[in-house]
This record gives structure tokens, C-alpha cells and sequence, in this order.
């Protein structure tokens, strides 16, 4: 049965460093939930504490109603997927996932039908006889799933899972653990440095910098709602511009801009009247072409560098007759293409899609 998981002010040091600088979070029963950042920031010391191999200094650790701060491991109930699969060599698919079911001292007749149940969910039934050495890369690590699925965890943790297979296998094994989560009911707590992977699996995620959290939400509210020039810049691809705040009405926000005077329609909210901030617009935001009557936040530039990738064209962008500022544009399904020139071109922006952060908050 998938159990809330509770962090309250929870406090790792290591040294006179601190991993995990008072952090507290809510993830709901039955959640796919991301913990998303660069290396050091904290991610996997936090899914340690929450695994209990770390003890944390101060703070509290529940999983429903029951405070496991200081529990050992073993009687946590979490099934933990490593990045290295760690699967025994020396055993065959289904005695790597029977392992858990006989430390616990599971009857015989159980456990066969626990670890054929927990193989059919990770489609691997075929391979019950095989070595870890006769699987693929994905394929050890759907036993290394079926492995942690079968002691029927209050929660699953993952530790990078994907990190060692090639792209191909990634795309593929991040559909099947949604799938596999969901279908079992487990609540799910997944550590990865990986955006795209954050953004298409979780249900919910945290941004961890420095050992804090910097931002949590949906993925479509943390990509399209950054609230700090960290979250928007490690969040997918962005552009920062200066800027200086002429005037704010309800939600409108009037800027002033090396390229003119620009609006935005986000929340005025917290700024005022002269403030510098910081522009971030993602790439696929810009519209290269002309716009539409009327429209304000546009500017002329050069063109002057374009990498093709099929689908998208990425586009570098000289703003301005001093060419001060370079913008990324993405050009979505791309006609024509002007590589290893220059040209002048015309990119404009709707004000929905400009977000304005507090300068200096990285």
C-alpha cells in the first residue's frame, strides 16, 4: 500500500560541509517524485538519509504515520534501485529477485509466485533462468526493478537507474518505470541529474542547490514558472537579459531593455518601479519573422550561427547595433537555413512567455 513520505527540516553534514541544509517536503502516496540537480547539491545524500543509510543530524523522517529517522534499512520497507544494478553474478534472474523474498524468510510457494508476478511486471518472465552476464544493460536493470518490487515496498527509491544505459535504452526504460510505478501503486522517489528525465516521468519535483531546496512543483509549473535564475538555467535551455522595471499594473510589467521597451504579462507581483531583474525566455519562446502588428517585444539581430538537428534548428542571435547580447532561438520544424553565414533577421516574443526573476538570485 503506497505511503506518504514526510521530510521535516531534515539536516546532513558531512565535515564543515552540509549536504542537506534544512530541507522539508511532502511527497503523496502513490507519487512519482523527483529529487533534480547538478552533482553536489545534495540529491542522493537526501534519498540515503530517506533509505536510512545516512543518519541525519537533526530534523524527522516519517513514511505514513511512522517516524523512521533513526530506523536502520532493513526495517524501513523501501526497495532501493541502484545505478549499478548490483545483482549477483554468480545467480540466475530469478534467484537475484527471490534474494530480499528469503532474507525475510518467505515460504517457498510464496516466493515462486511473488517473483514470477514481480518478472511479468517488468516483462521478463523469458529471462527467469538467465545471468546477469547473458542480459543487456536495460534488461538488468528491469531485474534490479523486479528485485526491489517483490518485498511489496511502502516506497521505491532510485539512485541515477538510467545513468548507465545509451540513449536509445533511457527513452525506453523511463516509459517503463511510469508504467511499472503506477501499476504496482508504489510511491516512488527518483534522484536524477537529468532535466528531460525529470520533466517526462515525475509526477511532482525538487530542485536541490547547495543542499536547500530551491524550487518544488509539477514539471510544467518549475519549467514555465521559474522563481530563480538557478531554477530557469538548470530547468531545460533559457536566455537571461537585463533589464530595468518601468511601471507595474496588476500583472503587466513594463521593462526597459537593450532592445527597447519590452512587457511582460507574469505576476507583477514583488517588484516595483526602477528595479533591475533579470529577463529568462526560453529559446523555442523567440519567433524568428515578422510579427504580428502590434506587437512590442521584438528585436532586430544578426543571425550567426545555426546547428541543424532535423527537427530543430538552433539558432545563436547577435542582439542590438553593439551586439552585447546573444540569444539561443529554436526554430521548430525549420524551411530554410542560412548555416555558416550571417544574416539579419527579426525575432519577437509574446508577453506570456517572458519572465521576470529578481537579479542576482542564482
Amino acid at each position: 500500500m503506497a505511503v506518504s513520505v514526510s521530510l521535516e527540516d531534515v539536516v546532513k553534514t558531512f565535515g564543515s560541509t552540509r549536504a542537506v541544509d534544512h530541507i522539508s517536503l511532502t511527497i503523496e502516496p502513490g507519487e512519482l517524485f523527483f529529487l533534480l540537480g547538478p552533482s553536489g547539491c545534495g540529491k542522493t545524500t537526501l534519498l540515503r538519509c530517506i533509505a536510512g543509510f545516512h543518519e541525519p543530524e537533526s530534523g524527522a523522517i516519517r513514511m505514513g504515520d511512522q517516524d523512521v529517522t533513526r530506523l536502520p534499512p532493513h526495517q524501513r520497507d523501501t526497495g532501493m534501485v541502484f545505478q549499478s544494478y548490483a545483482l549477483w553474478p554468480h545467480m540466475t534472474v530469478a534467484q537475484n529477485v527471490a534474494f530480499g523474498l528469503e532474507m525475510r524468510k518467505v515460504g517457498k510457494e510464496e516466493t515462486a509466485k511473488r517473483v514470477q508476478d514481480a518478472l511479468r511486471m517488468v516483462k521478463m518472465t523469458d529471462r527467469a533462468e538467465h545471468k546477469p552476464n547473458q542480459l543487456s544493460g536495460g534488461q538488468q536493470q528491469r531485474v534490479a526493478l523486479a528485485r526491489a518490487l517483490v518485498i511489496h515496498p511502502k516506497c521505491l527509491l532510485l539512485d541515477e537507474p538510467l545513468s548507465n544505459l545509451d540513449a536509445k535504452l533511457r527513452l525506453e526504460m523511463r516509459t517503463e518505470i511510469r508504467r511499472i510505478c503506477k501499476e504496482a501503486g508504489l510511491t516512488a522517489i527518483y534522484v536524477t541529474h537529468d532535466q528531460k528525465e525529470a520533466l517526462s516521468v515525475a509526477d511532482r519535483l525538487a530542485v536541490l542547490n547547495g543542499g536547500i531546496v530551491e524550487q518544488c512543483g509539477t514539471p510544467q509549473d518549475v519549467y514555465l514558472n521559474p522563481v530563480s535564475e538557478f531554477a530557469a538555467g538548470f530547468i531545460g535551455e533559457t536566455n537571461f537579459l537585463d533589464a530595468t522595471v518601468r511601471r507595474v499594473s496588476g500583472d503587466e510589467i513594463l521593462l526597459e531593455t537593450p532592445m527597447g521597451e519590452w512587457t511582460s504579462s507574469r505576476s507583477g507581483k514583488g517588484f516595483s518601479e526602477g528595479q533591475p531583474v533579470r529577463l529568462s525566455i526560453r529559446p523555442e519562446a523567440f519567433r524568428l519573422g515578422d510579427p504580428p502588428t502590434g506587437t512590442v517585444n521584438q528585436a532586430r539581430g544578426i543571425v550567426h550561427d545555426t546547428v541543424y538537428l532535423g527537427e530543430v534548428a538552433q539558432h545563436q542571435v547577435r542582439l542590438g547595433d553593439d551586439g552585447g547580447s546573444n540569444v539561443k532561438v529554436f526554430d521548430l520544424n525549420p524551411r530554410i537555413l542560412a548555416r555558416d553565414t550571417e544574416q539579419e533577421a527579426t525575432l519577437w516574443v509574446e508577453a506570456q512567455d517572458v519572465v521576470v526573476l529578481n537579479r542576482g538570485n542564482a
